[in-house]
């Protein structure tokens, strides 16, 4: 281990420096050969002085080798409250030297970082960053070091999360280190490495090099209690004196280790001279602007201290510093700020001051900081002790301006400290009842739920009722799955908000409408469609269509959705996102353009939004490929809390499932979200699997099975009004009526859908409209009407559908033994074998096997090996087989273990096989080779 000979501080962490010097590599091209090119994220998770810190600085050392530029950021506790501060450290010096960013990209991280007014979102920020990133990696690869991601504020931990999800292809490594269970530890997928305490003989190495004149009953001793711990194997030592190390004096009773290391520093801190801990407590308060502001130390040399430095009786502040340095708690950088020797030594610090000496060194901070300076009112907050109007106003209006630039999460804490100083209970119940909206808004779900909970418990003034109906539904609907609150709870909201002269909170009757409607579209109660039509004039013209789009989808209303959308500017975009994204999904009208409108500028609640969008668009545009998205997407719903939408990227995979007949996989999902939308009365989720067991019998050709479940939802000849996705099953409903004989219902049904102008929806309406005329055709009319369904102005977009009616084409052409059946099979078994939709591939191959064609078994391809294993099954069957762990072959295909371990669940029975050990035989590879 040559790189632990040059550095013992990394004695026994060869598995980790050998992992981080392989994201190295694989970002300038050496793994893997030339051109392996691409970027990497890399968690280090351990407890406190295990050794993260150290790892950071070995990496940013090979890194500077290697050439790269290297950014780097460290969370502060005393810093969560600070929007963006985090990412302020790591961009500020790239945003100084760029120039390929856009007027609005600058603006909008110029503002997130307090350097100019305005109001990005996270998002925003988030898109910004991501093409600083992308123009900085011209130039050299790039290093983003991120120490102590637990303390790291919330919206800068966003944008973080965003980058790492979406730098895949750049030359671009990161690396975290956070403490178990920390945000980033729950929400990344990110390659996690655990680092732990040091095994006996490495520890034993490590504080033999460190010091080598130990005695063996001391050294045995430290090693006992210091428990692998590097940071106590480190420091301990430095605690005793020179004949305790030697042997010759006792050791005392109890040493200050394990994981009470905070004690290990509160020793040294009580060695100090009041002076000096008073020195150390401001610098331990005073972080991010305030190192620079003139608060902390703004010159050194010549004793030039200002601010609240001066307030020291009598101390020499370059003595004092001297004492803090020799105790090995902190040292002054060449730039004035103090440095703490380890995180813990800042937490200790702060810990070990009492209530009283936190107070004055805030208010020592604050006044020291000119009115409106970042963080004065922090300090502020901090050193009050009794309620306070003035400050708590002051409070709650920095909380609502942080809110408007972005920082929902952070100015939701401010809120929350301007209750706890309201000397009014109403006041405070006012301000708790805004905090909990905005958490909600900045992604921190599970904390407005918690608010909402205690709110609950008192009374909440009527002013504010509104405000507080919308948190509990928030709560409700996204993480309880919970709808009954909405119909209780909304209307009598939209009543008060639609009242003249009402306190509209900054446009809370347009969302209050969105969250009513969906909690109408979801599970179609009639109290709730009464409502929206009642105050449909209260809300935008944006909402009024979104209205419309649900309950009287007809002609035009696609073409409005997208003249609303292109005459909006993006502040209204901000604010009315959800209202165009949720008809347009409806509608199944997926305008690319509509979706790339809201790309990475808004929260999780409009991301979320776009990403169902996205997923039921590449269901129907046939990009069956990314199927597998939805599931990593769930996941990160659950991870955040949005347990609806998690539930809701399910049931869009489920149309994957039932698409590719794997029956097994739908039911598996069915039993997964069935009881739960069931229990949240989601006719719109149950309705959905109902139609998709239908579908997913017509692929193996049982279609009396399937004309039962499809007359479950709209029985022939009378269509349902209402929800346009009820007009798609036309489809699906006449095919299975034709092939059970049921001609009349086929046709009674079609009469029912044009009378109801299902083909005005949307294009993809009009298609299907078209494909079940000609599946309904006489003979006679057969073949024109064929040409027609052909002739549908976008119809080769919906991959699926279109080759389901060629195969019926396809089948109707050989039956009459007419020219160009082959043509038109071939043509639906290529779309079919690419989309994996293995019995509907089959039954083309039947029909050209009927037809005398040779070439069916030449065009069998990877899809069909073996088993009927899908593209995905067999490239995760095949890296299991070489001895690939789930999380490797996760990290290799981009998925998480828990989906790896779910498609191996499917892909066992499918070969025959019970057991990891047989994959190899099964798949006629030889154990342990590559996959290929």
């Amino acid at each position: 281990m040559a790189h632990d000979r040059q550095d013992p501080a990394l004695v026994g962490r060869r598995r980790e420096t050998d992992l981080l010097t392989a994201a190295l590599d694989r970002a300038v091209g050496r793994a893997g050969g030339a051109g392996a090119t691409g970027g990497a994220t890399v968690l280090l998770r351990g407890e406190a002085g295990v050794g993260k810190s150290t790892l950071l600085a070995r990496v940013e050392r090979a890194a500077r080798e290697r050439g790269f530029t290297v950014l780097r950021a460290v969370g502060a506790e005393a810093e969560t409250d600070l929007a963006f501060g985090a990412l302020h450290q790591a961009l500020w010096s790239l945003l100084q030297r760029s120039d390929a960013l856009s007027p609005h990209q600058r603006d909008a991280l110029e503002s997130a970082f307090g350097g100019r007014s305005g109001t990005p979102s996270g998002f925003a920020v988030g898109a910004a960053a991501l093409a600083l990133l992308d123009e900085a990696v011209r130039t050299a690869p790039v290093l983003l070091l991120l120490d102590d991601l637990h303390w790291i504020d919330s919206s800068s931990a966003t944008v973080l999360g965003f980058l790492h999800r979406r730098c895949a292809d750049l030359p671009l490594v990161i690396v975290g280190a956070t403490r178990p269970d920390g945000p980033a530890d729950r929400t990344w997928q990110a390659e996690t490495v655990d680092v732990r305490a040091l095994p006996q003989a490495d520890a034993a190495t490590l504080l033999g090099t460190r010091y080598p004149e130990l005695a063996a009953t001391t050294r045995d001793r430290v090693l006992a209690e210091a428990d692998g711990n590097p940071l106590a194997l480190v420091e301990l030592p430095r605690q005793l004196a020179a004949a305790q190390q030697r042997g010759v004096a006792p050791l005392p009773d109890r040493l200050p280790l394990g994981s009470r290391l905070e004690r290990l520093f509160a020793e040294r801190l009580a060695a100090l001279t009041p002076e000096a801990g008073r020195l150390l407590l401001l610098g331990a308060l005073a972080t991010g602007p305030d190192l620079t502001s003139g608060v902390w130390l703004r010159a050194v040399a010549g004793g030039d201290v200002r601010g609240s430095l001066e307030r020291i009786p009598g101390d020499d502040v370059r003595a004092s510093l001297e004492r803090i340095e020799d105790a090995g708690l902190a040292r002054l950088d060449p730039a004035g700020q103090l440095v703490f020797r380890h995180p813990l030594a800042r937490t200790a610090v702060v810990s070990a001051a009492s209530d009283a000496a936190r107070r004055e060194a805030h208010r020592a901070l604050a006044g020291a900081l000119a009115p409106g300076e970042p963080g004065r009112l922090v300090h502020e907050a901090a050193a009050a002790l009794l309620p306070d109007e003035d400050l708590a106003h002051r409070l709650q209006e920095a909380g609502r301006d942080l809110a408007r630039r972005g920082g929902d999460a952070e100015g939701a804490l401010l809120l929350e400290r301007a209750a706890a100083l309201s000397p009014d209970s109403a006041d405070r119940v006012r301000r708790l009842t805004w905090a909990a909206v905005m958490a909600a808004r900045g992604g921190q779900l599970r904390h407005t739920a918690a608010l909402v909970e205690e709110l609950k418990a008192g009374t909440v003034p009527s002013d504010v009722a509104p405000l507080f109906a919308y948190a509990v539904v928030y709560a409700d609907q996204s993480h309880h799955i919970d709808f009954a609150s909405s119909a209780a709870l909304l209307p009598t909201a939209l009543d008060t908000l639609a009242a003249p002269g009402a306190d509209t909170f900054g446009g809370l009757v347009e969302q209050v409408f969105f969250k009513l409607l969906l909690a109408a579209s979801y599970t179609d109660d009639p109290w709730a469609w009464r409502a929206l039509h009642r105050h449909r004039d209260a809300v935008s013209e944006a909402g009024r269509l979104c209205l419309r789009a649900w309950t009287d989808p007809g002609p035009g209303v696609g073409e409005a959705l997208l003249a609303v959308a292109e005459g909006m500017t993006e502040e209204q975009e901000a604010g009315a996102a959800w209202l165009l994204l949720w008809p347009a999904a409806a509608l199944d009208c997926p305008e690319d353009d509509l979706w790339q409108r809201f790309t990475g500028l808004h929260g999780y609640a409009t991301q979320g939004s776009v990403a169902k969008a996205k997923s039921h668009q590449d269901f129907l545009l046939g990009h069956w490929e990314r199927a597998e998205i939805c599931l990593r997407e769930a996941e990160i719903a659950d991870e955040l809390g949005y347990h609806t939408n998690g539930l809701m990227f399910r049931q869009y995979y489920a149309h994957f499932l039932a698409g590719r007949g794997d029956e097994a996989g739908l039911e598996e999902i069915a039993r997964t979200i069935g009881p739960v939308a069931a229990r949240a009365r989601m006719r719109f989720v149950l309705d959905r699997l109902t139609h998709l067991r239908g579908l997913a019998a017509l692929a193996h050709g049982r279609h009396e099975e399937a004309y039962g479940h499809f007359c479950e939802l709209t029985p022939p000849g009378r269509l349902p009004g209402g929800q346009p996705w009820r007009h798609a099953l036309v489809l699906d409903l006449v095919t299975a009526a034709v092939h059970t004989g049921r001609r009349e219902e086929a046709l009674a049904h079609l009469a029912a859908a044009r009378a109801g102008g299902s083909a005005g929806i949307s294009g993809r309406h009009a298609f299907l409209v078209a494909a079940a005329t000609a599946v309904a055709a006489e003979d006679d009319g057969a073949e024109a009407a064929y040409r027609a369904a052909y002739a549908v102005p976008g119809a080769e977009r919906w991959a699926f559908d279109l080759a389901r009616l060629r195969l019926a084409h396809g089948s109707w052409l050989r039956r009459r033994h007419r020219a160009g059946a082959r043509e038109v099979l071939r043509a639906a078994h290529h779309v079919f074998r690419r989309l994996a939709a293995e019995p509907w591939a089959l039954r083309c191959e039947e029909e050209l096997r009927a037809a005398g064609d040779a070439v069916v078994q030449q065009q069998r391809g990877p899809a069909a090996e073996p088993s009927g294993l899908t593209a995905q099954e067999l490239r995760i069957a095949r890296l299991a087989a070489t001895g690939l762990t789930n999380k490797e072959i996760g990290r290799q295909l981009q998925l998480s273990p828990r989906t790896v371990a779910a498609h191996l669940y499917k892909i066992f029975p499918k070969l025959g096989i019970t057991s990891r050990a047989a994959l190899a035989h099964a798949l006629g590879q030889e154990p342990g080779t590559d996959a290929g």
